[in-house]
């Protein structure tokens, strides 16, 4: 039973993240204000922001997740992962970009044509864009975090994007080290409490299968396509897995559109085999 000191927070979080009265009022005992809220907190959905998507995958990605987004050049990692902070910016959420590639301006420019001004969430102290190459980036996890710990705690950041991986495991020759980089960037991930996305590069469909299944212990693997159809470049997506959730199993066309973004269309199922040459 919620008591009432608490009542008051358990029910604001649970209109914010849409969890049952009933369900916190099943497993909150006297006044464990923590204990209901790390309940809640479990059962909440982030909304991706990428249209049609989110009913497919029970609301969202799950909060605190670690979510890798493989894809070749051009399948849209990068318009996700950006998609995905505008959702939470919009929100009045606090988000952090930390990429080993995009150069800031040009990504801003080139993110106006779906109608997002990143800009105006950076002047505000809502978005932090941060510019590392990959040695920058391994001290960070071996001092623990450093200024991105900082910046998560004061600035109490929600959402987090990497963009991308690849660069950074590219650092490690012996496979052993690189697993143990990539769960040590896991590990710091984890302690963050952040929702993250993570990109990460692969040229070829069964590269996207293989470094999706065997690079990182993900939460959730999304896996985007860039394929070409009767001489004109088509894309998809599929959920290769998603801890805890029930999710679509079908591989589906998306499109890039201007003022959208990424949009999903769930009834466009694509047989990848018989439409890549």
């Amino acid at each position: 039973m919620i008591t009432f000191k608490y009542d008051k927070i358990i029910l604001f979080l649970m209109k914010k993240k849409g969890v049952s009265k009933k369900a916190v009022k099943r497993n909150t005992i006297g006044s464990k204000k923590i204990e209901a809220i790390k309940i809640i907190k479990k059962s909440s959905r982030v909304k991706t922001g990428v249209k049609n998507l989110d009913p497919l995958i029970q609301g969202g990605l799950k909060s605190s997740h670690i979510n890798l987004v493989v894809g070749s050049a051009g399948s849209g990692k990068t318009i996700f992962a950006m998609q995905f902070l505008m959702e939470g910016l919009k929100a009045g959420e606090s988000c952090i970009y930390i990429t080993f590639e995009e150069k800031k301006e040009k990504l801003y420019h080139d993110m106006t044509v779906f109608g997002w001004n990143f800009d105006e969430y950076e002047k505000k102290k809502k978005l932090f864009y941060l510019e590392y190459n990959p040695e920058q980036v391994k001290s960070l996890i071996e001092e623990g975090g450093g200024t991105i710990d900082q910046i998560i705690t004061e600035h109490k950041i929600t959402r987090l994007v990497i963009d991308s991986v690849t660069s950074f495991s590219l650092l490690y020759q012996d496979e052993l080290a690189k697993k143990e980089a990539g769960l040590a960037l896991f590990g710091l991930i984890n302690k963050w409490g952040c929702t993250a996305v993570l990109t990460s590069q692969a040229t070829e469909i069964e590269d996207q299968l293989r470094g999706a299944s065997l690079q990182f212990e993900a939460d959730c693997i999304i896996l985007l396509y860039h394929f070409k159809q009767k001489g004109e470049r088509r894309r998809a997506i599929e959920i290769l897995k998603m801890r805890g959730t029930n999710h679509t199993n079908k591989t589906m066309a998306i499109e890039i559109i201007s003022q959208k973004g990424l949009v999903v269309f769930p009834n466009k199922v694509i047989d990848l085999k018989s439409n890549i040459n």
